[in-house]
């Protein structure tokens, strides 16, 4: 091992990137800059580019307690400045949209919770439906009702005010399949339109505001003419919608100029497409090609939720069933931006790229996600049908594994950024859940699966694809079956002779890769093992279990090198790092150890998760490691040994210089500054002589003293008071401090934290003291009466 490497002490959270949209209204704010999501009963203001930190209004609901007033749905003002939201507690809530700062609150008269809110055009109305069939309307100035919208049916689903400003009309739906308009200053209904046969999930009114078009879960769409309320066009689209928006003439939708005089929707449901249709002419002019939102996985079932049009940037956003925001262009119908707000459980992570630029996360999603390190702006890779379990990549290809029994390989360029799925590996009869990649010269791979075999695969230096446009296919160079039960993890050695898998049977293998015949087989775990690494620089192999240990095995004879114990469930994942001489684990209980081999003591254990950690990954320089789990958080954690060790240092030359002066102001008999410097270093004894020898001198002025010092100085020297307290020789510096800080206390100069603990502890002491200095004076005053009684005697007889 080299000596000469610095181990790692001590790990800080750099970043957390946690969940900041997990369902429900979603908001495009005007300046197309800023989503407004909801996030477990709070709101979160993402930018769109994601480089800063999530904002959050409202009170956080947790699995361990339940906030008291959780929002259910909010909407945005038109000029983006005001936001208002509304509570489980019936309460409504006017934000300043700049300093997130609650304005207004009123009590609504909903029976039960509002499903719906919306800004006027002029943003002087606010409209609110709720679960009891009504929409209510609220001036946000004055916080009072305008009036009561009736004649819906069930939960408010839709609510549209008309564009025009001077007609008064709101337009809503609710369980049934009507669409009403109110004319809200009357508060009269005025229309009725029918014609859907299940429920209606979107409206938008067209650019000449004589025109509505509806979407509906009865797969259709409807054009309708606003003044006759007639059905203009009932179009069959052949899957359920979720949202409709009206998309201007003149605008272009993947290099298609849509005409003056027409109708033209954009809507997206459960095949995970946009579609642009011209209503009037009834026929599909643009059709999404490269769409990254699944279809959903049955009929009725949701693939996009929300769909939205920003006119000024002439962008749409698309808003997906597992809580992804995907951003496009409307005239190349590329993408612009994505995001994903919610990862669910993070299976695995991956540093790839020249310096570690991008991270590739394994969820519970047949797609993985791809993130630039800097921006941490995502991409989403389709290719997989079932859940993605491991990745794996070098300098040139990424691997990836699924539950659907495959494996693919990745070329990626790194600027511009782009990913391609290059061949497919199809041998497997079971799911696959381990890849690794050759180390040296990146030839082969191998992966294990559910079905307990080892497989290897040659990956040739160049790719064809078939005549029918079907990925190449990687040839299975070897196979054998490795275990009794589901082997969970396989790698290969750094030299890439080795292959090491690790099985739920308790035991891990070592195989010759040449040839798949077993070199050595390690037995001693008690549990399934999780994971199994090569050290780095020693013929050592390291295991971690379910029986919450890991192992450290000789390659050369098979034998236990040493056991390190300090989980208290089950290792999960483990990394070398420090050239093979420290370890850092994760575990099922939520913690990442760092661990020295050498003296096989854990050095720190960090506790930021909330669940099992799956995935670790390290950078190359190890300055920097991600941890992710089943809480959906991924952490990064920097290295910050150097500038503790530095901290530590500049700190004890304070120390030093301070201790320097305490001593010169005492040699010079300047007792009241060293009191303050004294206290400074938090250093009892230096402190009790001093305010002994002020006592002694009958020096003026420690009142004064006491009085400017600073609340925490004044906390230290009563603490230390306290403790002389305990001890009858110190009692007289400890009541006369005590005394002096009670009257800062009563004076409402002194703000101590736990009085009444401090009181208590200095009480029985204070009793003793003053209960032995009574029995003095009373000895005192009777040897005094005894002399005065001797006097007249001693007199008599001289």
């Amino acid at each position: 091992m080299n000596t000469k490497v610095k181990l790692k002490e001590v790990y800080e959270v750099k970043q957390q990137y946690k969940a900041f949209y997990t369902g429900g209204t979603i908001v495009w704010k005007p300046d197309a800059q800023q989503f407004l999501c909801l996030n477990n009963g709070t709101i979160s203001i993402v930018s769109i580019d994601n480089l800063h930190e999530p904002v959050a209004l409202g009170e956080q609901e947790t699995d361990g307690e339940i906030a008291e007033d959780v929002i259910y749905t909010f909407a945005v003002s038109n000029t983006g400045n005001s936001i208002v939201s509304g509570h489980r507690s019936g309460l409504l809530k006017l934000w300043d949209g700049e300093k997130h700062t609650v304005q207004k609150m009123w009590k609504t008269v909903h029976q039960g919770p509002i499903s719906r809110l919306v800004f006027n055009p002029t943003d002087s109305v606010i409209a609110s439906g709720g679960s009891d069939s009504t929409i209510r309307l609220w001036d946000p100035t004055e916080q009072v009702c305008l009036g009561t919208l009736r004649g819906a049916e069930g939960l408010i689903n839709v609510i549209v005010f008309h564009p025009y400003a001077d007609s008064k009309i709101v337009v809503a739906v609710g369980d049934d399949t009507k669409i009403r308009a109110w004319d809200y200053e009357s508060r009269k209904q005025i229309k009725t339109f029918e014609g859907h046969f299940s429920r209606v999930t979107g409206v938008s009114f067209s650019e000449d505001r004589t025109h509505l078009v509806s979407a509906g879960r009865d797969k259709i769409l409807i054009l309708w003419n606003f003044e006759s309320q007639q059905a203009v066009k009932t179009i069959p689209v052949y899957e359920t919608l979720e949202s409709v928006v009206v998309l201007p003439a003149g605008l272009r939708v993947g290099g298609i100029k849509l005409k003056k005089g027409k109708v033209y929707a954009a809507c997206g449901g459960e095949e995970g497409l946009i579609k642009v249709w011209e209503m009037t002419g009834a026929k599909i002019i643009f059709k999404q090609s490269n769409s990254l939102v699944a279809k959903a996985a049955e009929e009725g079932g949701l693939a996009i939720t929300h769909l939205f049009y920003s006119e000024p940037h002439g962008r749409m956003a698309v808003v997906s069933a597992d809580h992804n925001i995907l951003v496009h262009d409307c005239e190349s119908f590329d993408y612009v931006h994505q995001l994903s707000g919610f990862s669910d459980e993070i299976l695995d992570l991956i540093l790839f790229g020249k310096r570690d630029q991008h991270i590739a996360m394994a969820t519970n999603s047949s797609d993985f996600k791809v993130y630039d390190v800097s921006t941490m702006n995502c991409r989403l890779v389709k290719g997989h049908t079932d859940i993605v379990l491991s990745l794996c990549a070098n300098d040139r290809y990424l691997l990836s594994s699924s539950k659907d029994n495959s494996i693919r390989l990745w070329s990626f360029t790194e600027e511009p950024f782009t990913i391609s799925c290059v061949a497919i590996g199809l041998k497997h009869t079971n799911t696959v859940g381990c890849v690794t990649l050759s180390r040296q010269g990146g030839n082969f791979c191998a992966s294990v699966s559910q079905d307990r075999c080892l497989k290897t695969w040659k990956i040739p230096k160049k790719f064809t694809t078939e005549e029918d446009g079907e990925l190449p296919r990687l040839q299975c160079s070897l196979t054998a079956l490795a275990h009794e039960k589901d082997i969970n993890c396989v790698t290969i050695s750094p030299n890439d002779r080795l292959i090491a898998t690790a099985s739920q049977d308790k035991t891990a293998k070592l195989w010759d890769a040449s040839d798949l015949s077993v070199v050595g087989v390690f037995r001693g775990h008690t549990r399934g093992i999780w994971a199994v690494r090569f050290s780095p620089v020693d013929q050592i192999l390291l295991t971690n279990a379910a029986d919450c240990t890991i192992k450290l095995w000789s390659l050369e004879d098979m034998t236990c090198l040493k056991t390190l114990e300090g989980h208290d469930s089950s290792v999960l994942r483990v990394e070398f790092l420090s050239n093979g001489m420290q370890l850092l684990s994760a575990g099922a209980d939520g913690l990442v150890k760092l661990w020295s081999i050498k003296t096989s003591d854990c050095v720190q254990t960090l506790d930021r998760h909330d669940n099992r950690v799956w995935a670790l990954c390290v950078t190359r320089d190890e300055s920097v490691f991600y941890s992710g789990g089943s809480d959906s958080q991924l952490i990064q954690w920097q290295d910050v040994t150097e500038s503790k060790r530095q901290q530590e240092l500049d700190q004890r030359k304070d120390t030093l210089l301070q201790e320097q002066e305490l001593s010169n102001l005492l040699s010079e008999r300047k007792l009241l500054k060293a009191l303050r410097l004294s206290l400074n270093l938090d250093r009892p004894l230096s402190t009790l002589k001093i305010v002994n020898e002020v006592i002694r001198t009958k020096e003026q002025g420690l009142e004064d003293t006491v009085r400017k010092l600073s609340n925490d100085h004044k906390e230290r020297l009563l603490r230390h008071a306290i403790e002389w307290n305990t001890n009858s020789k110190n009692c007289r510096p400890a009541q006369l401090a005590l005394n002096v800080l009670l009257q800062e206390t009563l004076a409402g100069r002194f703000q101590v934290s736990e009085l009444n603990k401090h009181l208590e502890a200095s009480l029985p002491y204070t009793e003793r003291h003053f209960k032995r200095l009574t029995e003095y004076v009373k000895d005192l005053k009777f040897v005094e009466y005894s002399l005065r009684c001797m006097q007249p005697h001693a007199a008599r007889m001289d």
